[in-house]
């Protein structure tokens, strides 16, 4: 693959990617190295069955998330005491106060509520790619996004 697609591809997703990352994660460093890794992974294993390369990089992020999530639980249990840097990473992203205050609601949902939102909302995610990148059925996917948005609502109405 020539090096300007390549960075193309990187220029164009990378920010999708890392609020996406930044979603599961919790930790900026995490969710960059993450997204490093899987852009050299979803262009190396990438084929010509593989469609659209969003969806492409954000499964590869997803996956690389779990597997470092076993890896931290298998070494020891993380320690609620450290800061959550997070916040201030995701302000200086989302200036505008509406969003701010959309992004926090978004962030009290369960970890699947907020994934699923954050699929179709802010990556314009199909209900058929995100029922793959989560292993979850079409109609699961559907109810969860329902019921998300409900909280949602109930969380902003307060």
């Amino acid at each position: 693959m020539k090096s300007d697609v390549v960075e193309q591809l990187f220029i164009k997703y990378y920010n999708d990617a890392l609020l996406y990352t930044l979603t599961l994660s919790k930790s900026k460093a995490v969710a960059e190295d993450i997204v490093g890794t899987a852009f050299y992974k979803a262009l190396d294993t990438a084929d010509d069955s593989v469609t659209s390369f969003k969806y492409w990089l954000l499964r590869t992020c997803r996956n690389l998330y779990f597997n470092h999530h076993r890896a931290l639980k298998r070494r020891a249990e993380l320690s609620d005491n450290l800061p959550d840097e997070r916040e201030s990473v995701l302000d200086k992203i989302i200036k505008n106060d509406e969003y701010l205050a959309l992004y926090h609601a978004i962030d009290m949902l369960p970890a699947l509520q907020k994934e699923i939102i954050t699929l179709f909302y802010f990556e314009d995610m199909k209900l058929e790619s995100i029922s793959k990148i989560t292993g979850k059925s079409l109609a699961n996917v559907k109810v969860i996004l329902c019921r998300a948005r409900h909280e949602l609502k109930e969380i902003l109405e307060v």
